[in-house]
């Protein structure tokens, strides 16, 4: 097949993994006779720097026009005044808005090699394999009215949470269809003993749930997901929540694996195509890290399974995508490992000879 993708390198190490990112795409592409094109564009603290803007009209219109999106990782302590007109964030959240990533899929996968990099206690992280699907772009962070009004000493600040039914039921939809194809359960993270979005949210998912007999569904109060997250992640297939909670859930999570250099994600729009196929943006979770950038000890692992997800959402290419997190397990277990997941008998690789090694593996 072929297939337009807009890579957006970013700042700090965003521009270092995504280029291995390409390269294993780029592998990919000639293993399985498809025909990608790539096309780099500004976006974050670097746009800002360039055009003004965190997210040039130019880029924007790029991305509408692709299959797909790779994000390397946004921002730094250069743009990260919150007092500035312009900010690296602004772009990302433009972004989300503009294309409709309403859905943030963020997997948590502990490796069997990895499972003593984690903070926690083997047996409580060994085996655990889950997903954490964030409302994108409703709740608190879009919700009107929001700003800081009035003058010191009586000023307030203004934040709203508003949900309607359509939002949570395309989020719930996503998660149950998420579920069919793991260990088919999901739990729905609210705080519905408080909230009363989250009394509707819990309302829609319950109603979302009648279509999908086969899935089983839990209610969870969100400080109570927090708590299991830590104490028993294993019992966990599919978390469904809203934007803020999402937000804090899955950073939580995301140090079972014990380095966010692991841990690729996914942000989807509503397909278009009649077909699982949707627009998607794909990034590694973690930030911009620009006290490392350019030195080759970033780990790339994290943008490279990004791009699976972006061959399994976005391009329906399900066999490619296996291949690819196939050679992540190849590399992992064979020793290779960059700075952040280093063991004592590990061999420590580079950013680009982690994505040769990756490459080098797909197909096999």
């Amino acid at each position: 097949m072929q297939a337009k993708i807009t890579v957006l390198g970013g700042d700090g190490i965003g521009p270092d993994v995504a280029a291995e990112g390409v390269k294993v795409l780029q592998t990919v592409a000639k293993t399985y006779g498809h025909e990608f094109h790539f096309t780099e564009c500004l976006m974050g603290g670097i746009a800002i720097d360039q055009t003004g803007t965190a997210l040039p009209g130019e880029t924007l219109a790029q991305c509408k026009a692709s299959d797909a999106v790779l994000l390397g990782a946004v921002g730094g302590p250069k743009w990260s005044d919150p007092r500035a007109p312009v900010r690296p964030e602004q772009g990302l959240l433009a972004i989300r808005a503009e294309l409709g990533l309403f859905a943030n899929v963020r997997p948590v996968k502990v490796y069997p090699a990895l499972v003593n990099a984690s903070t926690l206690k083997r047996e409580v992280v060994e085996g655990v394999d889950l997903v954490i699907l964030r409302e994108l772009t409703g709740g608190l962070y879009f919700g009107k009215p929001q700003g800081v009004f009035g003058e010191a000493p009586n000023r307030s600040g203004v934040d709203t949470m508003s949900y309607s039914e359509g939002e949570i039921r395309r989020l719930m939809r996503v998660a149950f269809d998420l579920a069919r194809g793991r260990r088919k359960k999901v739990s729905s993270a609210d705080k519905a003993n408080v909230l009363a979005s989250s009394r509707l949210w819990r309302a829609v998912a319950h109603e979302v749930h009648a279509e999908y007999p086969d899935v089983e569904m839990e209610d969870v109060l969100v400080d109570a997901c927090a708590m299991y997250l830590v104490r028993n992640p294993r019992q966990y297939d599919v978390i469904a929540t809203e934007n803020t909670f999402g937000d804090i859930l899955s950073d939580e999570a995301s140090m079972l694996a014990g380095s966010m250099g692991m841990l690729p994600s996914a942000s989807l729009a509503e397909s278009t195509t009649g077909t699982s196929r949707r627009l998607g943006l794909y990034e590694p979770i973690h930030g911009s890290a620009p006290d490392i950038a350019g030195k080759g000890i970033a780990n790339p692992l994290a943008t490279i399974l990004s791009c699976g997800m972006l061959l399994r959402w976005s391009l329906g290419l399900v066999a490619e995508a296996e291949s690819v997190e196939r050679a992540v397990d190849a590399v992992l277990a064979e020793g290779y490992r960059c700075r952040d997941i280093m063991t004592p008998d590990g061999k420590n690789l580079s950013t680009t000879e982690m994505g040769f090694a990756v490459a080098e593996r797909i197909g096999h």
